[in-house]
């Protein structure tokens, strides 16, 4: 217990102050007992494109079941995960919790085919390359907005700690073991994710966090659609079984998240950094190999890829297409009847973060301009943007809307 208290960020490490920065100084209450970390968790708690989560993807789409497993409930299970590690290890459980509820806020809709698809996108019209982490970075620190003690609109404004923990979040790369990296750099140095390792130790826990949380409840939520064969999952769980040290009756989401923890606790160190044992970690690779054979490389899920590219595709080049206009704005708002979702929400977007030359923004936004809308890479970034923040039934609505014809 608490074998990692001696590196928590707090003010006794000598990197609190990095971990404290923010790109501006926020508003101070009176009466407010929450540290630093806490208060970007409650900022990024109230922000929209969290909420937006309960409509996103994580693997299955549209399932007409309400228990299956969406954005917003992945997020809150890597919440209860890391915490958990942390509380044990004697980490700074505020800044675990702001990382893990923030660490997908970016996610584009309809899960990781959503994410290819838009990155596709992205460089075919020439910018940087798409991804999750880099995105969620980029929502929190442009995109979401927070009303200050006079009602004006203001970037979230989070700490460092809480900003590098969610661009290094990246789940996908087979780690036995994580431990932080020394140097405070600058967050636009990562352009691939996985890149660098977290700069914090709590951010090493959510970063396997995220892993756990994915890999336990993709197996549940396969077998309650009839995905996976409860049969064929006992064979598998006699495969594990055959690991060292390793020995299951079955395997659930519970099961295998008090498994994981359990051997992360015991096995951390400040030497090893946050550690599986090599039984647990040989478990983490054959499940992961199971839930990509088995769930995520299935036929049926590359049919909703092509469904998913059809749509995105079009909402882009609709929007595309009034680049050329000689007022921007004007000429959205005389299609607005025509694609009322999708036109309406746009022009709010680009209002809230754009520079227009026909276009004085409302004095109530002290927010940052993301985009100069008279360039045309501005703008195809501000489309893919505005798509990547929509929820996976929004989109579809917006879609039915493009291709019918009403009167």
């Amino acid at each position: 217990m608490y074998q990692l208290k001696k590196v928590a960020i707090n003010q006794e490490n000598p990197n609190y102050s990095k971990a404290l920065q923010r790109k501006k100084q926020i508003y101070q209450r009176n009466h407010d007992f929450r540290d630093d970390f806490s208060r970007d968790y409650t900022r990024i708690l109230f922000s929209k494109g969290y909420r937006r989560l309960k409509h996103k993807t994580q693997v299955f789409f549209a399932v007409d079941n309400d228990h299956i497993c969406t954005r917003i409930e992945h997020v809150n299970l890597v919440d209860a995960i890391s915490n958990t590690i942390a509380e044990s290890l004697g980490l700074t459980t505020s800044l675990v919790k702001a990382i893990a509820i923030g660490h997908d806020i970016g996610h584009a809709p309809f899960g990781h085919g959503g994410e290819k698809i838009i990155n596709q996108l992205a460089k075919e019209a020439g910018l940087s390359s798409f991804y999750h982490e880099r995105n969620s970075l980029f929502f929190v620190d442009q995109i979401e907005l927070l009303t200050n003690e006079q009602h004006q609109y203001e970037n979230l404004n989070l700490t460092y700690a809480v900003r590098d923990g969610i661009i290094s979040h990246c789940g996908e790369v087979n780690q036995p073991f994580i431990k932080p990296r020394k140097e405070a750099i600058d967050l636009d140095l990562f352009v691939t994710p996985g890149m660098y390792n977290p700069y914090t130790w709590e951010g090493c826990v959510v970063k396997i966090s995220d892993k756990i949380a994915y890999l336990s409840r993709d197996i549940e939520d396969a077998l309650v659609l009839g995905i996976l064969d409860i049969n064929k999952l006992q064979q598998f769980v006699k495969q594990l079984n055959t690991i060292k040290n390793v020995s299951f009756t079955h395997i659930d989401n519970g099961v295998l998240i008090n498994y994981f923890i359990a051997d992360i606790c015991k096995h951390s160190s400040i030497e090893k950094g946050i550690c599986l044992s090599d039984s647990a970690f040989e478990v983490m690779k054959q499940v992961m190999q199971y839930n990509y054979r088995n769930i995520y490389e299935i036929k049926r899920l590359k049919v909703h890829a092509a469904y998913v590219e059809l749509i995105l595709t079009v909402l882009y080049d609709v929007l595309l297409n009034y680049f050329e206009s000689e007022n921007l704005f004007e000429a959205l708002k005389q299609d607005c009847h025509l694609y009322p979702l999708l036109i309406h929400y746009f022009i709010e977007w680009i209002k809230e973060y754009g520079k227009y030359p026909f276009y004085q923004r409302e004095q109530t936004y002290r927010n940052d301009e993301v985009y100069d809308l008279t360039k045309i890479s501005d703008y195809k970034k501000a489309i893919l943007d505005y798509i990547s923040g929509m929820t996976d039934s929004f989109i579809i609505k917006a879609f039915n809307q493009v291709i019918s014809f009403t009167v």
